[in-house]
């Protein structure tokens, strides 16, 4: 994205790796977003999940609801973005294992 400088929320990104619990981020993030951005982020992670496992559009939005032009807005970031989508999913993994 032309313009765009991801290193200027550095100081954010700092403070929201202090919180320790999921109480702690949990009250922050219910304080800072609105309930369909909640809603929304959580959605694309499920939807990051599903198409990290190989399910097609048809299979990811019956289980989630989501829209085409999301899916394929997660997939472009699986595919070609900073690798942010891919480190959440390996964590969930080793935090199951």
């Amino acid at each position: 994205m032309k313009g765009f400088n991801p290193k200027k929320y550095d100081k954010m990104f700092e403070l929201i790796l202090k919180l320790e619990t999921i109480e702690e981020c949990r009250e922050f993030f219910v304080d800072v977003c609105t309930i369909k951005e909640l809603e929304d982020i959580s959605q694309r992670l499920e939807v990051a999940k599903l198409l990290d496992e190989g399910k097609n559009y048809q299979e990811v939005v019956k289980a989630t609801g989501a829209s085409t032009a999301t899916i394929s807005r997660v997939n472009k970031c699986l595919m070609y973005g900073t690798g942010g989508y891919k480190r959440v999913l390996d964590k969930k993994e080793e935090s199951n294992e």
